[in-house]
């Protein structure tokens, strides 16, 4: 029988040290006040169009936040804020709440995005590599689908998760793919920057050694 009680609450990345956090402050009513919320920096100057090559305007490019690994960002007018732990919904309502009560009338919209989360799949898969996760959530098997699934002599009952804790420990976990009661393991729903190694089975072992 496969509990699946945990299931009642959806997954939600939590943020790590050397995340790479892209982070928007708008406020529809009052735009030049929620800029100062931004990191930006003005790129080169590039023409406006082709028939106008000697005018020339600058652009507004968004700058993302490396998170130290100590677990701070340096916001803007905020000052140093420790995201790790959060989740993107979190760190959302926590900045939002933090220009509304002391710079700004109304809330802002606040929109975090984890410009990082990947993944790396290895081992006994058709297509080994590391991949970009924009939805910040994938699972096991998720993972192996992205990488072509398993190869014949991959090894079901031993799929290794190699994965470092907020703390720089790592952790290496063993998954059964065949029991079905892996969706309620803590290994099953994927962490960024987890690797994820599909060990041979013992007739590519045998064969290896021959």
């Amino acid at each position: 029988e496969v509990d699946l009680s945990f299931a009642t609450k959806l997954y939600d990345a939590k943020i790590m040290p050397k995340d790479i956090l892209t982070i928007t402050v708008t406020c529809p009513n009052n735009p030049d006040a929620a800029s100062a919320f931004n990191l930006t920096v003005q790129s080169g100057n590039t023409a406006n169009s082709i028939n106008e090559r000697n005018t020339f305007s600058s652009q507004i490019q968004l700058l993302p936040y490396l998170v130290t690994n100590e677990g701070y960002i340096d916001f803007p007018v905020l000052g140093q804020i420790k995201v790790v732990g959060m989740t993107k919904e979190e760190l959302e309502n926590y900045i939002a709440g933090r220009v509304q009560g002391t710079h700004l009338k109304e809330r802002p919209i606040v929109n975090v995005t984890m410009s990082n989360y990947k993944v790396s799949v290895l081992g006994e898969v058709a297509n080994a590599g590391m991949y970009t996760v924009s939805t910040g959530k994938v699972n096991i098997l998720e993972a192996l689908a992205m990488a072509g699934d398993m190869t014949i002599y991959g090894d079901r009952s031993n799929v290794k998760i190699i994965r470092e804790n907020a703390d720089g420990e790592k952790i290496i976990a063993e998954l059964d793919l065949k029991d079905a009661n892996i969706i309620s393991s803590p290994f099953y729903q994927l962490q960024q920057n987890d690797i994820v190694y599909v060990t041979p089975n013992k007739v590519k072992a045998k064969n290896s050694g021959i």
